[in-house]
């Protein structure tokens, strides 16, 4: 998080949107987390893909 970028303090959380449209940049993505926090993404622990279903 911006906040965090003195310490290089980093924060751990679950990605809600991807903010910026490359898939990589060399000081990392930009993200949305679920909780609302924004920064950039440094690294990436897991990926879980969720698929939703439309119902017409």
């Amino acid at each position: 998080m911006k906040k965090d970028q003195r310490t290089g303090e980093l924060t751990e959380g679950i990605v809600k949107d991807l903010l910026t449209s490359a898939p990589y940049h060399h000081h990392g993505i930009k993200v949305r987390l679920i909780d609302g926090q924004i920064g950039l993404c440094r690294k990436l622990l897991k990926t879980i893909f969720r698929t939703h279903q439309i119902i017409n």
